[in-house]
């Protein structure tokens, strides 16, 4: 499932975010990326445990925790501190390439499954040209570009790659979950099905047959999560 979860990051968050990236030092993107990955790689990612770097990984899991949506739309059971990249100047693009199945959590203690793919886009469409993510999916290519403070989620299995960037900068934040609930499709019913009951809920209040149905989604949930 391919998901745009809209208003991440708000005005206040944005403004911190690029402030901090202003000041923040760069290091080689590929650094980061697998053994195949990094032969398409090129661009600039933060410098590991810098004090921007740690501020803004705070910057956005708070935002996470208080947005219902992306809750819904990916039931995490662990997520990755976000990571941050630049594409821009002779740094502008990464080809073809899948994630790694498996990430480690700081310290590489423990392991971390990477089932979704999330981009938080942190400055405007109109700031670069270029810089497209483009994910393979039963669709056929889809192009994402978003707003500022949006933020894409997608199956960690997609091929995907960052067009090259031909004016200005794109700054974004990357990162991985691994969710309560593995398999995409089930996550997807899922969503939908969360979806239809906030709907439902809203039109007519806590009816009986919608208790019943919340039910179910909590015993499929029951069901399919791994805790």
């Amino acid at each position: 499932m391919l998901l745009k979860i809209t208003h991440v990051l708000d005005a206040a968050g944005l403004a911190r975010a690029r402030e901090l990236l202003a000041s923040a030092p760069w290091a080689d993107g590929r650094t980061t990326a697998g053994r195949q990955a990094a032969q398409v790689k090129n661009n600039q990612q933060l410098q590991p445990g810098s004090e921007q770097q740690r501020e803004l990984q705070a910057l956005v899991l708070k935002a996470l925790e208080g947005h219902p949506l992306f809750f819904s739309a990916t039931l995490p059971k662990r997520v990755l501190p976000p990571l941050f990249n630049r594409y821009g100047g002779a740094t502008n693009t990464y080809g073809n390439h899948i994630d790694q199945a498996v990430r480690y959590l700081p310290g590489g203690t423990q392991r971390v499954r990477t089932d979704i793919s999330c981009t938080l886009f942190l400055n405007e469409p109109a700031d670069y040209d270029g810089g497209e993510l483009v994910v393979q999916d039963t669709y056929g290519e889809q192009r994402v570009k978003l707003a500022a403070g949006d933020m894409v989620v997608y199956p960690g299995t997609s091929v995907h790659r960052v067009e090259p960037v031909t004016r200005g900068a794109r700054l974004a934040s990357f990162f991985w979950i691994e969710s309560m609930v593995r398999a995409d499709e089930q996550r997807r019913l899922l969503y939908e099905m969360d979806m239809s009951l906030m709907k439902l809920r809203a039109e007519h209040g806590e009816a009986e047959a919608l208790v019943q149905l919340t039910g179910t989604y909590h015993n499929l949930l029951r069901m399919w999560a791994d805790t």
